[in-house]
């Protein structure tokens, strides 16, 4: 047991890694809070996963039952006066499921006798546990990450009102604590940077010998992960006659606009979009690779990658990473001695980048090197969740 509880949205999913990874190294520890899941991912959950960890998330109702659920303990007499005339008033204004799941949730953590909830992302969690601090006498932090800062989107209860009621918010790069901090000066002595983290000894080490060389890049086939720019640097590598292959592995809205794209640049049997795939999977296709891109762009909303976990996995394989210098990435790519750099959007330069690398092994396994070091110092699991878990012991209502 632990002397807070975490609410996810939704939880465990194949898109949130860190969120998993967070909650499973706090139970190796010996610490087990509470878990409880707005939504049910379901067909998200990643088969190679702790079932121990997923067999304890308590996932809350549907609309229908949690709202019979609120009313019969109302009935009952379990909710103050303040509480059913916030309900009231709030009525089915935007977002009005927050407060009863808050409601849920409170009566749950009253009952267990947690004083404090955690939240990842300044999104419907955070909603959430800012509500439960409003009911009950309970405490509430949460971790920000990307977009919940870059590109917020407009509730009532927005970013400015959860940075204003956390007892503390971490981010995980020390680009998004500044942002914060400029953003919210009143505020600045509550926010922390805590990296996310993972297990090194997960992950084999790439040797370096795949024939032709292979670049992975991982993640959700959206804007801001740039994919398209990589697909047009192959084309360009294709066209100057460099033999490689390129594994894209995610899914997402615009398979269907990608997967034509390498049509049209006659890419078929060099890059392939091969869809989400478990974590071990991913481990072994890291293993097998070159080089690792993840060519991340400002996406139209004005969202950006923050510190994109698949980088931190990539450096544990050993992988030279080439990246764009957007966000908290140069947090983890240094320039010329973990990978590459290059201005986002720009194909021609990231198409430079892999040639580079994939001509010179000697260079791509220095690089390596360096980034798994430089894993070893930012990223160990153990560290940061420690680090994380006495920021919320500080932050929780005694």
């Amino acid at each position: 047991m632990a002397n807070f509880a975490y609410l996810f949205e939704r939880f465990p999913s194949f898109g949130q890694t860190f969120c998993y990874r967070e909650v499973a190294e706090l139970d190796r520890q010996g610490i087990t809070p509470p878990i409880f899941s707005i939504r049910n991912p379901k067909d998200e959950r990643p088969q190679d996963w702790d079932a121990r960890i997923v067999e304890r998330v308590h996932y809350l109702p549907g609309e229908e039952q949690l709202l019979r659920e609120v009313h019969r303990a109302s009935k009952k007499g379990k909710l103050a006066a303040e509480i059913i005339g916030a309900l009231d008033k709030w009525d089915r204004r935007t977002d009005f499921l927050r407060l009863y799941q808050a409601v849920y949730v409170g009566l749950r953590l009253r009952e267990m006798g947690i004083r404090h909830v955690h939240a990842h992302f300044a999104g419907m969690a955070a909603r959430g546990a800012f509500w439960i601090a409003r009911f009950f006498p309970v405490t509430f932090s949460f971790t920000a990450h990307a977009n919940d800062i870059f590109a917020p989107r407009n509730f009532e209860i927005g970013l400015d009102k959860l940075v204003d009621a956390a007892r503390i918010i971490v981010t995980v790069t020390d680009y998004a604590a500044r942002f914060l901090r400029e953003r919210f000066p009143n505020r600045a002595d509550c926010i922390y940077r805590v990296y996310n983290g993972l297990n090194l000894a997960e992950f084999g080490r790439t040797d370096f010998s795949s024939t032709p060389p292979l670049i992975v890049a991982v993640g959700r086939l959206i804007a801001k992960k740039g994919f398209a720019d990589l697909i047009r640097a192959c084309g360009l590598l294709a066209e100057g006659g460099k033999a490689l292959q390129c594994e894209i592995i995610g899914e997402g809205p615009l398979e269907n606009e990608l997967r034509a794209q390498i049509e049209q640049l006659d890419l078929q049997n060099r890059a392939a979009l091969s869809g989400a795939k478990p974590q071990r999977e991913v481990r072994q296709r890291f293993a097998a690779a070159s080089v690792f891109v993840l060519p991340s762009v400002v996406d139209p909303e004005g969202g950006i990658d923050n510190l994109p976990t698949v980088i931190m996995e990539a450096m544990a394989t050993g992988l030279p990473v080439i990246s764009t210098n957007i966000g908290g990435i140069p947090e983890m790519v240094v320039e010329n001695e973990t990978g590459f750099l290059v201005q986002p959007g720009d194909a021609a330069a990231l198409a430079g980048a892999i040639e580079k690398l994939i001509n010179d092994r000697p260079l791509a396994q220095r690089l390596g090197q360096a980034g798994y070091s430089r894993a070893q110092r930012l990223f160990s699991i153990e560290k940061n969740v420690r680090e994380l878990c006495a920021l919320i012991n500080t932050a929780r209502r005694d």
